[in-house]
């Protein structure tokens, strides 16, 4: 049974070299004292942090770095280009009118990285 996510989780993209943490602003969410997330919660910066450096080569800044480095590809800073909302949640579990976020669910980033969560933020409750 997935287990439903809090602010704090572990997330990771298949493009980013190092992981990231999820943040939830505590408007309405309250699980465990913990902000609980919900599928709203991917903008980027507020709640999706950077994952390190970037390797997609769909990305401008990587394409510029690989150009000035005669073609060698190399990564550049990551900035999550998140626009749309976690994919699937629980759809029967609503946090302030949302699906709540569950630890299968995935988000897509516009230079078509995927993040996943990676550890929950907490282990008691399952959606």
């Amino acid at each position: 049974m997935p287990k439903c996510v809090c602010s704090g989780a572990m997330l990771q993209c298949t493009f980013g070299a190092a992981p990231s943490t999820l943040n939830v602003l505590p408007t309405n969410k309250v699980m465990e004292g913990t902000p609980g997330a919900n599928i709203m919660d991917f903008i980027p910066i507020t709640n999706i942090t950077p994952f390190g450096m970037c390797n997609a080569p769909t990305n401008p800044a990587v394409i510029a770095t690989t150009t000035a480095a005669l073609g060698v590809p190399t990564p550049a800073p990551c900035l999550p280009a998140t626009t749309s909302p976690w994919i699937a949640g629980n759809p029967t579990v609503l946090l302030a009118n949302f699906p709540i976020l569950t630890d299968n669910s995935q988000l897509l980033c516009t230079w078509l990285g995927a993040i996943s969560i990676k550890q929950p933020g907490q282990t008691v409750v399952e959606a």
